[in-house]
């Protein structure tokens, strides 16, 4: 059991007080990750920009029974319930 806890508190990682690698590339991942977070929040930001202020309204607030308000194919209710459309149409 002790042996199991000396092999796996054992320093496998080298001589850490020479090279000096891991300053350096830290600052390089965290400058790289903050370039591509300012990146994409502008890119969000643009693509946010070019959309409608409004969209369309599809349909009826929910809850409420949509034959109240009709289908979004331009009939009525009624004209839907008893003419439902069956195969190609013409437009």
């Amino acid at each position: 059991m002790l042996n199991a806890v000396q092999v796996l508190a054992e320093n496998n990682f080298g001589d850490t007080r020479t090279g000096g690698l891991a300053g350096p590339m830290g600052l390089f991942l965290i400058v790289l990750l903050g370039t591509a977070t300012v990146l994409l929040i502008r890119n969000m930001n643009s693509r946010l920009r070019r959309l409608p202020e409004r969209f369309p309204h599809q349909g009826g607030p929910v809850g409420t029974d949509s034959s109240a308000t009709g289908p979004s194919d331009g009939t009525t209710g009624q004209e839907s319930r008893t003419n439902p459309p069956s195969g190609h149409q013409q437009p």
